[in-house]
């Protein structure tokens, strides 16, 4: 700022300060700080140094002065070393009529813009250096000790605007953290299908670390981890080559195998790394975290590639992920669980059906049987032409009716239309005979022509045949509505009544319901239920096909 008067620069500053006071985004913040130095001082050129953790060197580097294209051209940025790395160890203010002079100075890098006269101050509160602030070229000369005393006043300012930005930062960070642990039990508690599961943990925690892409690897047969959801740098766990099967000798298996996270800073350095395996997508650096649920190994978090020009994981996002990792464990493996209950539930209502079809078969059909034979017994003993025909008739009653009993439990077992004609004609057939059994009305309408895959198929069925023997034993219903239809990759079955319909808390499960619901969840389909006192029940049951 050449040729401005004192009280000028001294109102600068304090509006400088004002504006840096307002500025929340910590990106933002340090190229303004920057770039209010150099124009308090007439600087062509200004930057400042964050310092790492380690207190050795500069984590971010930002300038003001320099365009893209020069700045493209000179290449890597500064890591703290020369004059730069001087501030770092010794926090003192810096002012050098030519940069030379000093023997600290190791020179600039190819294409740099050169730079005579330097001005550094550390920008230090409480004791704490949070970095530098680096100033070149003044327009009408050297850096004078005015201009030494207002930069670090302005670097007083600016370290306390610097810590509430970091602050708010942190706040902002951790509001995010318990948003995604919040999602992730939220969908526990209604979602029990782990692929998606699997998807929206590594979604929220790539969100969280700024990772290029974070998969998920789940043990399979032979103790093979498979990559079972991915989100990133492509669309699913098929779309990253290489990494679909990690055998057990790879860094996911050895992290499983101790049990603890780890950063790693290069892939092509790590000898656990299949490195050739990552480079289709040219894979720099991960991070990989073990689920552990109940104490035993269930899978493994893996990260790839920070976004921005460093690829490298921080410790904090090491620490993010595995704060994480636990909740994501047990989400999975009260996933896993809840879809074993479902499973164990279906095949406890398929033995209860077994078993009330062996008791049909021994109790009924058997006892027909044994009247057929006393029936031809009759007939042996018949005196006369008259007797033996009487009794012929019988026997061929009774065989009569213990065919359509035969029949019927074959229907209930596996109709036969359900393989040769498919769901719509097996449940054309299943409306009549209930029509003709109970002398309720049903009305059955499709909007599907084609064969559906056999699981969906018997899956729907099954669905509809449970609906129709709630109606005949609760509902008291006059008349039927059956409705199916398709829309893009959903089929829909709605059963609907006009009886007395019921109260839905408490008797789900008494009514067959809840294994109606199952058996649509390990399809990874929804049963929805709309009934009140009076009103009838509408019952809609959905299945994705593949």
């Amino acid at each position: 700022m050449p040729g401005t008067s004192q009280s000028e620069r001294l109102r600068g500053l304090i509006e400088a300060g004002i504006a840096l006071g307002s500025e929340l985004s910590l990106d933002a913040l340090l190229l303004k700080l920057a770039e209010t130095a150099a124009a308090l001082t007439g600087a062509r050129y200004a930057a400042l140094g964050v310092i790492d953790e380690s207190g050795e060197g500069l984590e971010r580097f930002v300038y003001t002065g320099i365009d893209q294209e020069q700045a493209d051209k000179i290449g890597e940025l500064p890591r703290g070393r020369g004059i730069l790395g001087a501030l770092i160890t010794d926090a003192r203010s810096l002012r050098l009529n030519e940069i030379t002079d000093d023997p600290r100075s190791v020179g600039f890098p190819p294409n740099h813009p050169p730079m005579l006269g330097f001005l550094g101050v550390p920008v230090v509160l409480r004791g704490r250096a949070y970095g530098n602030l680096y100033l070149t070229e003044k327009a009408d000369g050297p850096f004078s000790a005015e201009d030494q005393e207002l930069v670090e006043t302005l670097a007083g300012q600016a370290a306390v605007a610097i810590e509430n930005a970091r602050l708010y930062e942190d706040a902002t960070n951790w509001s995010a953290q318990l948003e995604a642990l919040n999602e992730v039990w939220t969908a526990l508690a209604g979602e029990i299908e782990l692929p998606r599961l699997l998807k929206l943990i590594c979604r929220r925690l790539r969100g969280l670390i700024d990772a290029r892409v974070v998969t998920i690897a789940l043990p399979g047969p032979g103790g093979a981890l498979r990559v079972e959801a991915a989100d990133g740098a492509g669309a699913g766990a098929d779309d990253i080559p290489g990494l679909q099967l990690e055998r057990a000798a790879s860094k996911s298996g050895r992290v499983l195998e101790r049990q603890r996270a780890e950063q790693v800073d290069s892939l092509a350095d790590d000898p656990e790394v299949d490195y050739e395996a990552t480079q289709p997508l040219n894979l720099r650096t991960g991070l990989y975290v073990p689920l552990i649920a109940g104490g035993r190994p269930i899978g493994v978090i893996v990260a790839h590639d920070k976004e921005g020009d460093d690829p490298r994981f921080t410790d904090d996002d090491l620490r993010l992920a595995e704060t994480f990792a636990p909740r994501a464990a047990t989400a999975v493996d009260l996933s896993a669980r809840v879809a074993a209950n479902a499973l164990r539930r279906v095949m406890e209502a398929q033995e209860l059906e077994r078993r009330r079809l062996a008791r049909e078969l021994h109790d009924q059909t058997g006892q027909e049987l044994t009247s057929v034979l006393l029936g031809l017994k009759a007939v042996e003993e018949a005196k006369s032409d008259a007797e033996r025909a009487e009794a012929l008739a019988g026997v061929r009653e009774q065989v009569v009716g213990t065919l359509h009993d035969v029949r019927r439990i074959a229907v209930e077992l596996r109709p036969k239309a359900l393989d040769d004609f498919g769901l719509v004609a097996a449940l054309e057939r299943l409306r009549e005979t209930f029509s003709e059994q109970t002398g309720m009305r049903v009305d059955l309408e499709s909007q599907i022509r084609e064969r559906l895959p056999t699981h969906v198929e018997t899956a729907l069925y099954r669905i509809v045949q449970e609906a129709l023997t709630n109606i005949v034993k609760h509902a008291q219903a006059s008349a039927v509505s059956i409705v199916l239809a398709r829309k893009a990759n959903v089929v829909t079955a709605v059963i609907e009544d006009d009886g007395r319909g019921f109260n839905l808390a408490g008797t789900r499960e008494g009514l067959g319901l809840l294994g109606m619901g199952e058996r649509l969840a390990l399809l990874g389909g929804k049963l929805k239920i709309e009934s009140s006192h009076g009103a009838g029940t509408t019952i809609v049951a959905e299945v994705p096909l593949p």
